[in-house]
């Protein structure tokens, strides 16, 4: 009998990976061998696994040099537009196995370390996550990035280097328990600092208006140094650059002034010019209005501003011929994206730059900063809006508050002109809201500097028009826009999923990686019974091996048979990790009450963080890991139904739960969830979706067919009618036996037998002020589950409809939504053109 093959025999007959020449592996061997020599140090010679590691690391990022090089040079040589993607996150993950997937090395790396003793799998465990984004909008950050490189623009990701970000997760007796993230503590092979591009942050002092024009004076100064890190297109020798600044005190900070406590304290003061870059702020779509979060979005806004200017007037015709010294040419060459409200500061910066500096009249200088910016939109929950007190502003930034007045007074006016006497009007559209404390409306002035402003999803950009920015549709309708959100293929399917990346391209060959439409005809196979049965049993093998993995992190062991229905995203409210929570419940009640029926068995996993400061979050994940506690461990139900909270959701642990994924839960109230990409990876990965008429799902029913997702729920003018009329939870409860036995379960102590008030806010808030309706939903989801067991238990018919999923995903690849961006808001043509490697001839 042949025996079976090992992971590494396996993984080597996977042709995504890229093919191992025998020379590319010599090559490997003998540079993992020089960096190895390098990396230990006299006194020791013995080699850990991180010394391994590192030594793999840097001879994959040999091969990206060189590209990263042509790449700066190509551009140079061209003088395309360029495009500069502002965020405060990008949500990165690791970055080996992806660079060596986009340069094609991945089989001649597992080789090489073969050949020299080592497992790669184990040597890519030992890369910390880089962490430095919250959820869904740091992460599309970094997946529009590997679509830019991929499709030849010439792109470049601009945020904060920040120390620590987003925090570890540790439950800890049923409660989650945040611990820094000190991701940088061994060092970061991916960077490159680039202190000959340094540059001047100023911050507080004030305004003096001069014959000579504006002068901000008196500013403490903070240096904003950049760390480069490269990202490289898929097979196409292109490797563009992600920039994250770090702050840095200057050499004379505090020291000009030694009367304040001597040159110690100066010295020790620098910490707080360089907090700037520290950490990470933890809330996902909701607002903090403190002082250092302002710093750090005015940081990553003028440090970058500066470099973009740089570079618009020394690109290859500054020097020589002056038309480059001529800004009003800047939006030919440049385009601004700013990824929600956060970089809205470079907004007045710009006409900061243009005005005071350049010496350019205000009429120009406008028209530059709208052609040149363009604004997404990431939500519509009040609560996540960004609206900053002008006291603040006055203080830290006193010349940005005068220009963001001027921009205001200029546009009331232009409003008073096209409807006269509408005092209402003005006061809604107003850049600054009056009450108690005047606020800046940085979403209000989002839209008056830019000359697109999108929405994420179809159903989200109808929702901005018709609601909350209606006003402002109303007067220019032509610039809103939808960009439906994407994935990265690259990522999302060849890198966590090569054996699914495998059984697609055996039968409709390698392409569809960088066209994702292809994934269309997998429609001619969907009664093909070879198919269908590579399919099934690539999941279940994915299943396995993340059975596996949580036996061995977590020493919980779980039926490999059973439906893994997967929910992972950031705890909150609106998504309903809760409704998910009354359904584990009933279960539950049916299995204890008919315990000798055929049960579909389940493993329900919930994962994700909680803001630290959100009270009602952090109990949501308390009452999730209580219901585990009584679920998992009672003996009438067995193995039928295990409940686990997966600790520290992330990217990494991502790219192995969503390949192991049958069921996707997308349950949040419609019209919450501005898009959501999470539903796009299960959907890629060749799980069945359960979800509501919310963001992506509706777009995702239509290019799989309605009939091939688990569709439930209110649709957004059934929330609008309900809210119309009041939502009354009572009514549900009373009218509903199994949802009044699951309240009255988690009221009564039920899950929490030593402390039965534990849950008494959550009940509460269900029964009297859930803004997200719960209840509403209850019955419908209940039924809709229903529904699912029954499928499941015909697994031919289940994973054709899977099969009919992952057809319908081309629309959902990063790279449409980045071409559509490049094309209808950048004014760029995206290419599928390879440059030159660095070791072909020009």
């Amino acid at each position: 009998m042949a025996k079976p093959l090992t992971d590494h025999d396996r993984r080597k007959q996977i042709s995504v990976r890229g093919l191992a020449g025998v020379e590319n592996v010599a090559d490997l061997k003998t540079n993992f061998n020089r960096h190895l020599h390098f990396t230990l140090v006299k006194d020791r010679n013995v080699a850990t696994k991180r010394d391994y590691y590192f030594a793999l690391a840097n001879t994959v990022r040999d091969h990206l040099v060189g590209r990263w090089i042509r790449t700066q040079q190509h551009y140079y040589d061209k003088d395309p537009k360029r495009v500069y993607y502002l965020s405060l996150e990008f949500y990165m993950g690791r970055t080996l196995q992806n660079t060596m997937v986009n340069l094609g090395l991945e089989n001649a790396c597992d080789e090489a370390t073969y050949q020299l003793g080592l497992d790669m799998e184990e040597l890519q465990d030992i890369e910390e996550d880089a962490g430095l984004g919250n959820g869904g909008l740091g992460r599309l950050a970094a997946c529009f990035l590997d679509s830019m490189a991929s499709l030849g623009l010439a792109a470049y990701g601009y945020g904060i280097r920040y120390e620590f970000g987003i925090f570890n997760q540790k439950i800890i007796n049923g409660w989650q328990v945040e611990e820094a993230d000190d991701w940088l503590r061994y060092g970061n092979p991916w960077e490159k600092a680039r202190p000959e591009y340094m540059r001047p942050v100023h911050f507080y002092g004030r305004v003096e208006h001069t014959r000579e024009g504006v002068k901000w004076v008196d500013t403490q100064v903070v240096l904003a140094l950049p760390y480069d890190t490269p990202v490289p297109g898929y097979r196409n020798n292109i490797v563009n650059t992600m920039r994250l600044w770090s702050a840095k005190a200057p050499c004379e900070f505090n020291l000009k002034d030694f009367n304040v406590g001597g040159y110690i304290q100066a010295v020790l003061d620098r910490n707080l010019a360089e907090n700037i870059s520290r950490v990470l702020y933890p809330n996902d779509n909701f607002f903090e209005g403190k002082e250092l979060r302002l710093k750090q979005e005015y940081f990553v806004v003028a440090a970058t501003l500066q470099d973009i200017i740089r570079r618009f007037k020394a690109s290859k015709f500054g020097s020589t011929e002056f038309v480059r010294l001529d800004l009003s040419k800047m939006p030919d060459k440049v385009a601004i994206q700013l990824n929600d409200t956060h970089p809205a500061l470079a907004i007045p910066e710009l006409m900061r730059i243009l005005v005071d500096i350049e010496k350019l009249e205000w009429e120009k200088a406008w028209d530059i900063v709208i052609r040149t910016c363009a604004y997404t939109n990431h939500t519509v929950l009040p609560e996540a809006l960004e609206r900053w007190p002008v006291d603040l502003f006055q203080n830290l930034l006193p010349r940005h508050l005068e220009i963001i007045y001027e921009i205001n007074r200029r546009h009331l006016e232009r409003i008073s002109t096209v409807y006269p006497g509408d005092h209402d009007r003005l006061r809604r559209m107003s850049l600054i809201e009056e009450g108690n404390v005047k606020k800046i409306n940085m979403a209000h002035l989002c839209i008056v500097g830019s000359h697109a402003v999108n929405g994420v999803a179809r159903i989200h950009s109808e929702i901005i028009k018709n609601t909350v920015f209606k006003d402002f549709y109303d007067l220019d309708p032509q610039k809103f826009q939808n960009k439906t959100n994407g994935i990265t293929p690259r990522r999302w399917l060849v890198m966590c999923n090569p054996g699914l990346a495998e059984v697609i391209a055996e039968r409709i060959g390698e392409d569809y990686i960088r066209d994702l439409d292809q994934l269309k005809k997998l429609l001619d196979f969907v009664n093909d019974d070879a198919f269908i049965r590579d399919v099934a049993k690539i999941k279940q093998e994915n299943k396995l091996k993340f059975a596996a993995h949580l036996e061995e992190h977590y020493k919980v062991k779980i039926n490999p048979n059973s439906m893994f229905d997967v929910q992972v995203k950031r705890i909150h409210e609106y998504k309903r990790q809760l409704l998910n929570c009354l359904h584990i419940i009933t279960f539950y009640n049916r299995i204890k009450n008919e315990p000798n029926k055929l049960w579909t068995p389940r493993t329900i996993m919930i994962g994700g963080k909680a803001a630290p400061g959100y009270h009602t979050a952090k109990m949501i994940i308390r009452l999730i890991t209580a219901i585990g506690d009584v679920v998992n461990n009672d003996p009438v139900v067995g193995d039928r139904l295990k409940v686990i909270f997966l600790e520290n959701y992330r990217v990494t642990l991502a790219e192995k739960v969503i390949p192991a994924a049958d069921l996707s839960e997308q349950i949040s109230t419609a019209g919450t969830e501005a898009s959501g990409t999470g539903n796009m990876k299960f959907m890629l990965n060749g799980a069945l979706t359960i979800g509501t008429m919310d963001g992506a799902n509706v777009e995702m029913a239509e290019e799989a067919g309605e009939e091939n997702l688990f569709i439930f729920g209110m649709r957004v003018e059934d929330v609008e009618a309900m809210d119309k009329k009041g939502y009354d939870a009572i009514c549900y409860y009373n009218r509903i036996p199994e949802l009044k036995q699951a309240m009255d379960q988690i009221s009564a102590g039920f899950f929490s037998p030593g402390e039965p008030e534990l849950f008494k806010d959550l009940v509460n808030m269900l029964m009297h002020h859930d803004r997200f309706k719960v209840f509403a939903d209850y019955e419908d989801y209940i039924k809709c589950q229903e529904k699912v067991n029954a499928l499941y238990k015909n697994p031919k018919e289940w994973t054709k409809k899977v099969i009919h999923n992952i057809a319908g995903c081309g629309k959902f690849s990063s790279d449409r939504t980045i071409s559509q961006y490049a094309r209808e808001i950048w004014g760029m043509e995206p290419s599928l053109e390879k440059i030159a490697a660095p070791d072909d001839p020009r």
